[in-house]
């Protein structure tokens, strides 16, 4: 962040000052341990803490100023109705005196692996700001855009949500030059109640969009292949879907690399990424048509995206005493599980492939029909060892066990549930033999990477 003035904060927030003495400000913080001399600290009220429980220590501290939603008598403060909508606010007036280019990028899958090939390719030539992780809602945005500042020349900002009206927000405070939404899947189905309204919450992007900035969506989507807005341009990235403006074809996998030819209104290139599955793909096409917008050469672009590198815990694979394994234990849900076990099957490997399936989380009233599919999908791609743990878990074993009495040529003998994860790692490790391929896959609050590593520790 480039320093901002006190007035100036106080002015973006709509706040009241009260024993406040001018001071340029280089930081914003919401954690009383980060606080410095220079910046203000938020009080922030949480689900487990209450920003203000912290003020006395931020004071202690030498803070300029805190943002609370309450006055307090003698400090240095800047009173507010909502310390969250004042955090949105002073992110957003650091957004305002940016002039370069904004992706705003959000979707029910692929937004972080979108966001991080997007970078990539804008890094070509652009010092890039970029979501770090997933810190894709309102206090991960701001603390995003807080960074900031006059070295960069672009931002590509990851928006997540969970109800509708929070797309909304994210997008007018980072007001984004181009937006893009990956998919329209079934992610938050349990708050928002249908498909339908998953996209109208979605296409919230452009709230903050000017009338000629691009959306860039998922041409093979049901849900978006036809979509028209009335003034911004839409550019389709897909796969199957013909009419699409970015279109990959000819994909073929070698070893822990995929490579595609990319066709587009003005020509075809090659390009190779160090990653598996037809998912990956359409996020490589995303960055491609970025690029493109930031007229940067197809086959720079190219050469970009096969130095990307995947973070956190999506599909990161490895090979560990002869074992390779995918580890994909952030998200889950019926898309990205049917891309993972379309990736297990693809992925080269002298030996077996077991599939290590948990919980599907946030689905509401399909979750039992979707774990179902999920476990008859497993079985009906002939995954060697089907194990299931979690509560929901149950239904995937209960599909594949499905599949098995309707297909006589699916093994219904290497198809397990567990309802401990000891068990499970116990009973992996009398498994798994060298040359065997394996994919650990669930919601992030299954800790399904506990298993990983009590057996390749």
């Amino acid at each position: 962040m480039d320093r901002l003035s006190i007035n100036d904060i106080i002015k973006a927030v709509s706040g009241i000052g009260k024993n406040i003495k001018e001071k340029t400000i280089d930081n914003i913080v919401i954690d009383d341990r980060k606080v410095t001399q220079n910046c203000i600290f938020v009080a922030i009220k949480g689900e487990r803490f209450d920003g203000h429980d912290f003020i006395e220590s931020a004071i202690d501290k030498g803070v300029a100023a805190v943002i609370t939603e309450r006055e307090i008598p003698l400090i240095p403060q800047i009173v507010v109705e909502d310390t969250k909508r004042a955090l949105l606010d002073i992110a957003s007036f650091n957004r305002s005196r940016f002039s370069g280019m904004v992706v705003g990028v959000t979707g029910s899958v692929g937004k972080t692996t979108a966001k991080d090939m997007i970078a990539k390719v804008l890094s070509l030539k652009m010092h890039v700001l970029k979501t770090q992780g997933n810190l894709n809602n309102a206090i991960g945005l701001s603390r995003t855009l807080f960074g900031l500042d006059s070295s960069h020349q672009a931002a590509v900002i990851e928006m997540g949500m969970s109800n509708s009206g929070e797309i909304s927000a994210l997008s007018q405070t980072s007001k984004p030059t181009v937006g893009i939404i990956t998919n329209i899947g079934v992610s938050h189905i349990e708050n928002l109640g249908s498909r339908d309204e998953i996209l109208k919450s979605k296409l919230e992007i452009l709230d903050g969009m000017s009338e000629s900035s691009p959306l860039i969506v998922g041409g093979d989507n049901d849900k978006l292949k036809n979509l028209v807005l009335p003034h911004n341009k839409v550019i389709k990235c897909g796969i199957e879907n013909e009419e699409c403006d970015y279109r990959a074809f000819n994909i073929e996998s070698n070893g822990f690399d995929t490579e595609f030819d990319v066709e587009y209104k003005t020509g075809k290139t090659h390009v190779k990424i160090p990653t598996i599955g037809e998912h990956n793909v359409l996020n490589a096409l995303f960055g491609f048509a970025v690029g493109v917008l930031a007229k940067i050469e197809p086959e720079q672009i190219a050469d970009a995206l096969y130095t990307y590198e995947p973070t956190g815990m999506r599909q990161n694979i490895s090979k560990i005493n002869g074992v390779i394994v995918i580890g994909d234990c952030y998200n889950a849900s019926p898309d990205s599980m049917r891309a993972a076990l379309s990736s297990l099957m693809t992925i080269p490997c002298s030996g077996r492939r077991i599939a290590v399936l948990g919980d599907m989380l946030e689905l509401g009233s399909i979750a039992e029909s979707s774990h179902i599919e999920i476990g008859e999908l497993a079985a009906g791609f002939g995954v060697d060892f089907i194990y299931c743990y979690g509560d929901l878990a149950r239904y995937i074993y209960k599909g594949a066990l499905k599949c098995c009495e309707l297909n006589d040529n699916v093994n219904n003998d290497n198809i397990a549930y567990f309802n401990d994860k000891e068990t499970l790692a116990v009973k992996l490790r009398e498994t798994i033999k060298p040359g065997d391929a394996v994919l650990f896959k669930a919601s992030r609050a299954i800790k399904l990477e506990d298993v990983m590593q009590f057996i390749f520790k």
